[in-house]
């Protein structure tokens, strides 16, 4: 099967090197020509959980209109960068899957407007950091959740055949559920640490990191009482255990001084809440502050 990725931020270059182990027709897209000269240079690098190096020889390209048409097509940007990509996407067969790794919620209804007859979302609970332009550490065990909201299932089977236990695939049914419930698992990660600029695991080791996201727990689950059952204290201590050497989406933005996702992650959720006529202060108050960082860091 041939596979494309596309976006080659941390996740797009971890999940593009544990693929090509398995299958040499993976071709990562990658915006800059200078990330794609290094690659080209030094091959793509992973650095594993336990220390050891993989090296991917890998095709890397810079010009999206060289997808095959019978590749299958893994979205790996991030949100900002999706609306001029979208115009290059309704440009590819129809039958090309498209399987899109964002997070937040926003890119949901504006995916399925695409052409395409089978459209999936994947929710990432691992562990990446992009050390430099050619390589990729993993940094915390997880899974990658796919739903198929539209089209072929069993497209997908092939994937988890390519990624060979890599990275576990685990199919899930409901595609904005399952993406919802990864932006409540990022509301609690990614603000504090883009605040106090600390690793993720540091967050239940700090005292006062641990009552924050007890106090974000609280509120969350009174807001959404229905996830309750299956949406545990434990699971977001699990997270940050999972991934405690991993620096944040939105503390990696905020070091290269980039705008983070706050709008489509905590934002999308803020919202939902105030339909229910929720307030979440706790989550309301870091949302702000993490604004009020950026645009002071603009000035």
């Amino acid at each position: 099967m041939r596979i494309t990725v596309i976006g080659a931020g941390a996740v797009g270059m971890l999940i593009a090197s544990f693929l090509v182990e398995q299958n040499k027709n993976v071709t990562l897209i990658v915006r800059r020509k200078e990330q794609a000269l290094e690659i080209q240079k030094f091959d793509l690098i992973r650095k594993n959980l336990d220390g050891s190096f993989y090296t991917a020889k890998i095709q890397v390209d810079t010009d999206l209109s060289t997808i095959k048409e019978d590749s299958l097509v893994i979205v790996a940007v991030k949100y900002g960068q999706l609306e001029q990509l979208y115009k290059t996407l309704r440009t590819l067969n129809i039958e090309s899957p498209l399987l899109f790794l964002q997070n937040g919620l926003a890119h949901f209804q504006e995916a399925l407007h695409l052409p395409q007859k089978t459209i999936a979302f994947g929710a990432c609970q691992f562990g990446a950091e992009k050390e430099n332009d050619h390589t990729v550490v993993h940094r915390g065990q997880g899974v990658l959740k796919i739903a198929v909201e539209k089209g072929r299932k069993e497209l997908f089977n092939k994937l988890s055949s390519s990624l060979n236990g890599k990275i576990q695939l685990v199919m899930e049914e409901d595609a904005e559920q399952m993406l919802f419930e990864k932006a409540l698992l990022n509301c609690f990660i990614n603000p504090i640490t883009a605040i106090v600029r600390m690793k993720n695991g540091e967050l239940i080791e700090n005292e006062h990191t641990y009552h924050l996201l007890l106090n974000l727990y609280d509120e969350l689950m009174e807001a959404f009482p229905e996830i309750k059952a299956d949406f545990q204290f434990e699971d977001v201590k699990n997270l940050c255990i999972r991934t405690a050497a991993n620096t944040s989406s939105m503390l990696s933005d905020r070091l290269q001084m980039r705008p983070t996702e706050a709008e489509t992650i905590i934002g999308e959720v803020i919202k939902r809440a105030a339909k229910r006529e929720k307030a979440l202060p706790t989550l309301n108050t870091l949302y702000h502050l993490l604004l009020a960082i950026e645009s002071g860091e603009k000035m």
